[in-house]
């Protein structure tokens, strides 16, 4: 059972909401990771922590693909739901 509240995709406004599109649109994905919902509610760290994954997707030797694939298999490793 969730402790914090998530900032919900329909419940996000303003610059939660263009993140949220943002981190949608570059990582392919149809939905936004929790890990972005419990951030979201300091619109100033979400922007910080948006920044510096897309960075460290985007950079390096591994194509977007395979680091996708990458965190996928740690996050079912974790047991984690999304």
């Amino acid at each position: 059972m969730a402790t914090i509240k998530l900032v919900q995709e329909q419940e996000a406004t303003g610059v939660v909401k263009e993140i949220y599109e943002d981190v949608k649109a570059t990582m392919g994905w149809s939905f936004v990771p929790e890990t972005f919902q419990v951030i979201a509610h300091n619109p100033e760290h979400l922007r910080s922590y948006w920044d510096h994954y897309k960075q460290a997707m985007s950079s390096g030797k591994l194509d977007l693909k395979t680091k996708k694939l990458i965190a996928f298999v740690v996050s079912a490793m974790n047991n984690c739901s999304v």
